[in-house]
């Protein structure tokens, strides 16, 4: 089949590397891209860069307005779809019109988990939320942040560094054992307390708005606290409430297979909102681009992108964390190698199943993540040794 049209909805890093990628492979036919959004921008500095003020809307547009036209792409700005006819190969826009297009991508992103605690509180999905939040970062404002995974790191951070009194609650001792390892984890959840976060492993039982502010009842402690703001960023749910009602098949997103194809063989679906069968979602920004690049391969049938390490990275009180693949704990399957001293920056620890690398996780080590994960891709095997003497050239490792 001839591909014609393609309409994609959702502009986010997924949506927009879809229509980007289509173009870069020659893609002549009409392209479509449905945003919410005037303009598509990138997320990761909501809670950072942006949030702190250092950025603006302009400066973190995924694509400048104007590459739209010179591709040839039709942004539809500040629109929703609210059905997809996969059959009829059309959607539906909050104002009434119909779209069509012979082949459609859902790159519809996620919600953030709103826990049924009570109200009202924060959460930081989208520039609005971002707005919303930063009136309240003023010095001597007091800030609970409800999930100290990336982006309630993050956040607490860049409180900080605008003089906001921050609680950080999880319930997890430490939080991100599983993606950094538990010693890289406590030294990270460490660096809340060495910068004035008051961090502290609960759960919230109520929030509860009172005339100054929001009351909060922590488990554990008599009596409730009251702060200024409460945020809550204890995770996602994809959006396929599009896929849903289309009669798409959804498990924990909607369903794909290697190709981000749906159940539906017209309808393609990529970033947050997409799984593929049988996997777990990977909820990281380069994953959703790759997502993207496939399904343009797809479309094309053109030779996908190559399988790499899942990579992710984040930013806390001047430190960039990388990781890459899978850390475990050392044990009789698996060993860990330490380059350099936990702690102590840059530093970088890796783990390997015998002499092959599965994963690593760096602090201001970007090297060794980008070495880690070219070991881990072609299946290189190495030595723990080798890996953790600081003398040994990574990059002399890549040629074994």
């Amino acid at each position: 089949m001839t591909v014609s049209s393609v309409l994609v909805v959702g502009g986010g890093i997924a949506g927009v590397s879809t229509v980007a990628e289509l173009r870069k492979q020659g893609y002549a036919g009409e392209l479509t891209l449905v945003s919410a959004d005037a303009v598509p921008y990138d997320r990761p500095p909501l809670s950072k860069e942006y949030l702190a003020g250092a950025r603006d809307l302009e400066s973190i547009a995924l694509q400048p307005p104007q590459w739209y036209a010179d591709q040839e792409i039709a942004l539809v700005g500040g629109a929703v779809a609210v059905a997809i006819r996969p059959d009829a190969g059309e959607v539906e826009l909050a104002d009434g019109r119909v779209l069509a297009a012979d082949k459609i991508v859902l790159a519809t992103g996620g919600r953030a988990v709103l826990p049924a605690i009570g109200s009202p509180s924060h959460v930081l999905r989208e520039v609005a939320d971002a707005d919303r939040l930063r009136t309240h970062l003023v010095p001597g404002a007091r800030l609970l942040i409800v999930g100290a995974g990336l982006i309630g790191a993050e956040v607490a951070s860049t409180a900080r560094g605008l003089g906001a009194e921050v609680v950080l609650v999880d319930p997890l001792d430490p939080p991100l054992a599983a993606a950094v390892g538990t010693e890289v984890a406590r030294w990270l959840h460490g660096l809340h307390a060495d910068h004035g976060v008051e961090a502290l492993t609960t759960t919230v039982e109520t929030l509860l708005e009172t005339p100054t502010g929001v009351a909060v009842q922590l488990k554990g402690e008599p009596d409730s606290r009251e702060f200024d703001a409460v945020l809550l960023a204890v995770g996602l749910i994809p959006e396929t409430g599009l896929a849903e009602t289309a009669g798409l098949e959804t498990s924990r997103g909607i369903l794909v297979d290697s190709g981000q194809v749906t159940s539906h063989p017209s309808v393609l679906a990529v970033g947050d909102c997409a799984r593929l069968r049988d996997h777990h979602r990977a909820e990281h920004w380069e994953a959703a681009q790759l997502d993207g690049a496939r399904a343009a391969a797809t479309i094309l049938e053109t030779e996908p992108p190559p399988a790499t390490a899942p990579w992710w990275w984040s930013d806390r009180y001047g430190l960039h964390v990388e990781g890459v693949g899978e850390m475990r704990s050392a044990d009789a399957e698996h060993t860990r190698a330490v380059r350099g001293t936990i702690g102590e920056p840059p530093f970088s620890v890796f783990t390997l199943r015998g002499e092959r690398v599965i994963g690593a996780v760096a602090v201001d080590d970007a090297a060794a993540v980008k070495a880690a994960r070219r070991l881990i891709d072609r299946g290189i095997d190495v030595r723990p040794a080798d890996l953790a003497d600081p003398t040994q050239s990574l990059r002399t490792l890549l040629r074994r």
